[in-house]
Order: C-alpha cells, then structure tokens, then sequence
C-alpha cells in the first residue's frame, strides 16, 4: 500500500521506489517503512534515516534517486544536506554533478567550498581546484585550515604554491599542523627541499603526520640519506614509528641497499605489534623481494590477517623479479580465485612472469585479457609490458604491431621497442626505430635511450654513429652513469678500440662488478687473456667483489688466448673461494677453452660428469671444438645430442656438415643437408659489412651486384697474385662445395670478408685501417689470406667476426693463429 503525497507527486514517486528495492530500506526500521506523523497543522510529515540513506548510496543511480527523494522532501535546501550529496557524487567519481549541486546551494559557507576543492582534487582536476580557491576568495570566504592541504595538493607549479603560502601566512594558519605538513609536501615535490625542511624545522609543534610528511618528501625524491637523518631526529625526539613511517622508509633502504636499516625496522615491528598491519606488511613484502629473500617476504604475506589488491600484487612481484614465473603465475590464480580483480599493475608483472617462462600461449591470453578490458588506452605502461613481453619471447613482429597502435609513447615505449629488437639480434630495425624516436618533438632520449641503442651499433661495429651517441652522453653528463659507461667499454671493445675501450674505463665509477666485467670480456675477445686476468687481480685489489658474469668472462678470455691452465684455476677458484655454483654459461666456457686446446676427449668426460643436464650451448661448445679439430666422430656424437637439444638451430646443421665436408664425407654432407631441408631449416647467409663515409655496405659471398664489382674482383686478382709470390697456397679445405679445383679457388676469392677489404682499399686512402664486420665465423683461408694482405698494403686490418676479434697488421694476427 502507498500513501498519498502532497503537491500531487503520489505517482512519480511511487515509481521511484519501485524502480529501486535498495530504498526500501533506507527508512526507519518500524513496522512501516514510511511513516507518517500529523503535526499541529494536521500535515504529514515523514520520517526518514538520512545517515542512512546516504550511507546505503553505493552507486551512482542510487545516489540520483536519493537526491530526488531529498529534493522532494526539501531537505536540499539544508546547506548541510546540499554539502552532503555534493561529497557523496565526489565520492563516487561524478564531478559534474558535483559542480551541479554546487552551484544550486544559494549562499555557500567555507565548508561548502572545501568540499567542492577536494572534490576536483580527488577526481584528478587539480587546476579548476586551484580556480576554486581563487573565486572563494573573490566571494569573501575567509579561508580555513581544511582548506589548505587539498589546494595544495593541487598545485602543478611553484608560483601557485608560493601564493598559496602567502596567503596561509596572512590568515595566520600557517603553523597549523595540518597546512604545514602540506606546505612540506609542496616544496618536496617542487624540490625545494630547504625550503620544505625549514618549515619543518620552525613548526611549533609536529604531530606523527609532519614527521610522516617530511620523510616521505625526502624518500620519494631520492634523498634518502637525508630521509634516515630526519628518522633518526624523530626517534631522538621520542615519537615512534607507526605503519605509515615504516611503510615510507622501506623503499628507502632498498634502493640504498640498506639491508642492516631494514632488519631493524623489522625487530621494531616485531617489537611494537606492527606485524600484521597490512600496509606494514605489503612494505615488507617488497623490501625482501628486492633484495632476493623471497622466502621472508612469503612469510608476511602469509602472516597478514587481511590482504588488498596491494599485497597479492606485491608477492607476484616479489616471485617475478627473483625468476620464478611459475610461483608468481600461480599467486595470480589464487589471487583470481579469492574474488581479487588484477589491475594494471597485476598485469604488468604477469606479462613478465610469461615472458621468463617462455610461454607463448599464455602470452595471447593475457593479450586478450588486457584488450577486453580497453586497458591499452587507459596506461601507456601496460602497453609498453606487453610489447616487452613479446620481444623477450621473441616474437618481435606482435611486439612492433603493437608498439605502432600505442597512441601516446612516452619515452618508456621507444626504449623497450629499441632493446627489443637489439635483444634478438636485430640491430638495424633497432637503430631504425631509435632514429624515429629522434624525430619525435615530445619525446627526449634518456638514460634507458642510451642503454638499449649503444649496445645496437656495438652488435654491428657502427663505431662512427656509436661515438655519436658517446657524444651526446657527454653533453647529458651521463658518462659517470656505471650503466651508460659500462656500454660505452663493450662499444669500443667491438669496434677494435682496444685504447679506447681502456682509457673510458679508467673514467667511469668502478664500485661494482658490471665495468670490470665488461672489459675483461673485451680485451678477452681480443685474444688478450693475461691482461683479462691481470684486469681481474686489479678488481680483486679494488675490493670489487667478483659475480657470475665476472667468471664467463675470465673463462672466455681464457679460451680465446688458449690459457687451459688459468682457465682451470678460474673455475676451481669461483667455487672455492666465492661460493659460486657454475651455471650451464660457465660449463659450455670451459668445455670451448678445452676443446679450442685440441683437449676433445677431456671436453667430453667433462660433458658427461656434469652435475646440470647439458644444453645447446654445451654441446655446441664441443661441435665447434671438432669442427676446428677435423673429429667427425665425435662431432657426430655432439651433433646428435644437440638435434635432441635444440633440432631448430640450422647451426648446428652447418657445422656438422663441414666437419663431414673437411673430412671428404660428402655421402655425410649429403645426409645434413637433406636432413636439414626436411625440417623447412635454411642456412643463415654469410656477410661481411663495412662503415664507410656514414654508410654501411654489406656484402654477401659471391655477391656481383654491387656497382664497383668490376672493381673489386679485379682488386682480388691482383692481390692475390702478389699473395701467390710471397708464398700463399689456397687452402682448399675451406671451400664446403664437391667442385673442381678452379673452382674452388673462384669460391675462396668470393668469400664476403674479402669482398669488403677489397671494397675498402679501393675506396680509402692508402696505408688507413679498415674495420670489418662478418657475421659468421672467419674461414681459415681467408684469414690467412687477410694476414698477406695486411702485409701487401701496409694496412691494419681489423675483422669481428661472430666469436671473437683478429686485428692483421704487418702480416700477423692478434689472435696468434689460435681462434
């Protein structure tokens, strides 16, 4: 039954409760829902909860339906009322009809414009909040301390900041605690940290929340020094930490690597009951996480009583960024399954978890997962993690599709697409997307920029365009960055600046392991082994602490210089006295530095009593080590292992058919090569490129295309009459083909890294370097024919090809004939 209402609105708002049963309890809790009571004048006047009522208002239809119900009752002409719904519309996300109950309050009072600036504050328009201010001013409303901290939150420039503190100071509520702590937190974020201290300094009295307020702004600006200063004044001046202090400083001391600061923070909670605090925990959760204690950060998060969004983000975080994909995709099942929704952030550390597991599949799900949701639009960063996660998996085409349907790139997005492509080898497309990012007018080239396009021009040995890019670093004052200097070292040393490559390094910070690693690896690829083992005492008398790295590095150098014995010292020594377990790198150097030595049996028994099960790289190791050898049966033995292993690489296809070409098998070449062909699997073309007047020419073997190949040939022909003379004999082992003799000698003479050093003495001033890039490894003839030509032309001669560095001058060559 219905009661009638007055002013005839019986059947408008008999309609209106019937549309929503949620109404229907929003009266008092008596027999009859609306109730009704006769006042003096006989009218009916009803009886309604309005706490709750507003409480019951979880939605945006709900909430218009109670508005007009108020309406109708005349409650909206309380300014109490009318300030109340313009809160609850703030609340739920809808600003506009925020501004529209605003405007229909007739006298508006200082609560009102307070609510109404932190309603543009809270929905993300800071500047009308700004606005807002200035025309409650104009309306002769004397400003209170609520009004401060929102509009000062507000404020995207230091001039409006300024004002506004101007104007606390001429209301006198400068020193209230509350517009203090928010005027600390404006200078913080603007910078200006003195400013933001002294204010700190000059409060007459700090509650929890100031103190809070100054460390933090310290703590998210990167003064985290000065942040554990002010922590240590707070604990002299006898305020204790609570969660928000923990919460705060524990970001701080792992980026400072401040392990010892954060244990005791961890007795202080054990000891104050913190424990269990949920923002306490999901801080701990990350701070463990960071410094690789997954097995502590597993147990906060199993201690919390309650879990947020934030704490199952943070432990698939904390599984993510310590290599366990498959933990972290697990607790992004659970999560799901305790009635948890990712978000954004989920998501970003999910498409990671895929890309470490390698799972492809998944990665389509998530895809899809993201694109229902129209996520792509909303953050550019999730973007940017999908793209990351498909160049990491490889497929680099679905990375760059996606890359061009990011409307808004930020710097993030070019980054990621350029270390894609140089992640899977392909440096042009690298340097091709960099130069696009180059021409963008919003977008500036940064730290990340540097890291991932510097090591694109090392891959192909653009050193010309490299010192370009070193130039611009300078200009940036980054070179004391251990990451950018650290790129610049592997530039150098894979262009063949030896020199170079060691007076950089003498210039950057050498603190950590990452420089010295870097540079024993080039001098180490140079065929420089002693002085890569001189460099690592060096570091050891530095105090520089060896890792992983540190070791493939020594072993590689060692292997490149034939140094069995240290390369044997090497690996005891990373076990014994630095604790290191080798991983399947470390066993596949070592098998390489034994089989390079001729050592092929001692290469295999070593294979066989590994405590890992062997990989591709292992067993590649020892088929190149008998392809240098001439073993056939042996390297059917690791050729066999290998199709086991890794069936797909071509690679091991081609070596295996040399050593049955070299040994005159051509029944065991014709085999490979069938076999190969069943399986859709080509041969990777050998190249040979040189950098000449800002351009690169690539040659092919064979190649007759180009417009000097006249030339060229014609250049072969005469060097190598004059190489005949001085006693060069083709070495026709090399040639991979079943043909006659003439025409092995035609097959030599058209390898591509002789097509390029022909090209590069017919178009470069006698007597100069040339610099030659081959993407494959170096054949024996031509490496003994490079080393008469050096020889001839009274040129040095530098050839990276796919393993290491040969630099030819005067007839000889760096590597002593040992490669």
């Amino acid at each position: 039954m219905y009661i009638s209402l007055p002013n005839g609105k019986s059947n408008y708002f008999s309609k209106l409760i019937r549309s929503s049963r949620c109404l229907h309890t929003l009266f008092s809790p008596v027999p009859n829902n609306l109730q009704t009571s006769s006042n003096e004048s006989g009218s009916n006047v009803w009886d309604i909860d309005v706490d709750l009522l507003f409480h019951s208002s979880t939605n945006i239809h709900i909430a218009k339906r109670v508005h007009a119900l108020l309406i109708v009752l005349g409650k909206v002409q309380s300014l109490f009322i009318s300030t109340r719904l313009l809160n609850l519309y703030s609340n739920l996300g809808t600003i506009s009809l925020c501004q529209q109950t605003f405007d229909q309050i007739p006298t508006k009072d200082v609560y009102t414009w307070n609510s109404i600036i932190s309603a543009y504050v809270r929905n993300g328009i800071p500047s009308d909040a700004v606005n807002c201010l200035s025309k409650m001013l104009m309306s002769e409303i004397k400003p209170d301390f609520y009004t401060f901290p929102p509009v000062l939150k507000a404020c995207r420039d230091l001039n409006n900041g300024s004002r506004i503190h101007a104007l606390s100071l001429k209301t006198g509520l400068e020193w209230d605690v509350f517009v203090a702590a928010s005027l600390v937190h404006m200078y913080c974020r603007f910078g200006l940290f003195d400013a933001a201290y002294q204010i700190f300094e000059n409060m007459p009295f700090r509650d929890m929340g100031c103190w809070n307020a100054i460390i933090s702004g310290f703590c998210q600006n990167g003064k985290g020094e000065k942040a554990l200063e002010v922590l240590d004044e707070m604990r002299l001046d006898g305020i204790k930490m609570d969660s928000v202090t923990v919460s705060t400083i524990l970001p701080v001391c792992a980026q400072m690597d401040d392990m010892v600061q954060g244990r005791l923070t961890h007795l202080y909670i054990v000891k104050h009951g913190l424990e269990s605090d949920l923002f306490v925990g999901n801080a701990f959760i990350n701070f463990y996480a960071k410094f690789g204690e997954v097995e502590h950060a597993q147990k906060f998060f199993d201690n919390l009583v309650t879990r947020d969004l934030v704490s199952w983000n943070s432990i698939i975080a904390a599984y993510e960024q310590n290599n366990n994909p498959d933990r972290a995709l697990n607790f992004f099942y659970e999560m799901q399954m305790n009635g948890f929704k990712p978000d954004l952030l989920t998501l970003v550390s999910v498409a990671s978890s895929i890309a470490q597991s390698r799972d492809s599949r998944t990665s389509r799900c998530v895809h899809g997962f993201i694109l229902r949701r129209c996520w792509f639009e909303k953050d550019v960063i999730i973007g940017n993690a999908v793209v990351d996660m498909y160049a990491k998996l490889g497929d680099v085409d679905s990375a760059r599709k996606l890359f061009n349907k990011i409307h808004l790139k930020d710097v993030v997005s070019w980054n990621t697409m350029i270390t894609g492509y140089g992640q899977n080898g392909i440096a042009d497309e690298a340097i091709e997307v960099y130069r696009m990012m180059v021409g963008t007018e919003y977008v500036t080239p940064n730290q990340g920029t540097w890291a991932s396009i510097i090591p694109a021009y090392a891959h192909i040995g653009a050193l010309k365009e490299g010192a370009t890019i070193h130039g611009r670093v300078l200009k940036t004052g980054l070179l004391l960055d251990v990451f950018i200097g650290t790129c610049l070292i592997d530039l150098y040393g894979k262009c063949g600046k030896v020199e170079d490559t060691m007076n950089l390094f003498y210039e950057v910070p050498k603190t950590s392991s990452v420089p010295w690693n870097a540079v024993i690896s080039c001098v180490g690829i140079h065929g420089h082994g002693e002085t890569s083992l001189k460099l690592f005492r060096n570091m050891l008398d530095d105090g520089v602490q060896p890792d992983t790295i540190t070791f493939i590095s020594l072993l590689s150098a060692c292997s490149h210089s034939g140094l069995v014995e240290q390369g044997e010292w090497c690996f005891d020594v990373m076990q014994r006295d630095y604790g290191i377990k080798p991983c399947l790198k470390h066993y596949g150097c070592f098998v390489d530095l034994l089989g390079r030595a001729g050592q092929l049996e001692k290469a295999y028994n070593f294979i066989i009593s590994m405590p890992l099960q062997p990989d591709a790289s292992v067993w590649g190791a020892l088929l190149g080590a008998c392809r240098i050898h001439g073993n056939a049966d042996l390297g059917k033995v690791a050729s066999d292992r290998l199709l086991e292993v890794d069936p797909d690489n071509v690679g091991y296809y081609v070596l295996l058919s040399n050593i049955y070409a070299n040994a005159g098998k051509w029944d065991g070449v014709n085999m490979v090569r069938s076999l190969a062909t069943s399986k859709g699997l080509k041969k990777t073309p050998g190249w040979s490129s040189i950098e000449l007047n800002n351009k690169m020419e690539v040659f092919y073997t064979g190649n007759q295309s180009h417009p000097q190949c006249d030339q060229i040939y014609e250049e072969l022909e005469t060097l190598t009459a004059k190489m005949k003379i001085l006693g060069y004999i083709p070495d026709y082992s090399f040639v991979l083909q079943d043909v006659e003799e003439d025409e092995k000698q035609h097959i030599l003479t058209s390898h591509s890294e002789r097509l390029a050093i022909a090209y590069g003495i017919i178009n470069t001033p006698a007597r100069t370097p040339i610099r030659i890039f081959k993407n494959l490894r170096v054949c024996g003839d031509c490496h003994n024919a490079t080393k008469f030509i050096s020889r001839i032309t009274e040129r040095e001669i530098t050839v990276r090809d796919s393993n290491r560095f040969h630099n030819f001058k005067d007839g000889v060559c760096s590597c002593g004939d040992y490669w």
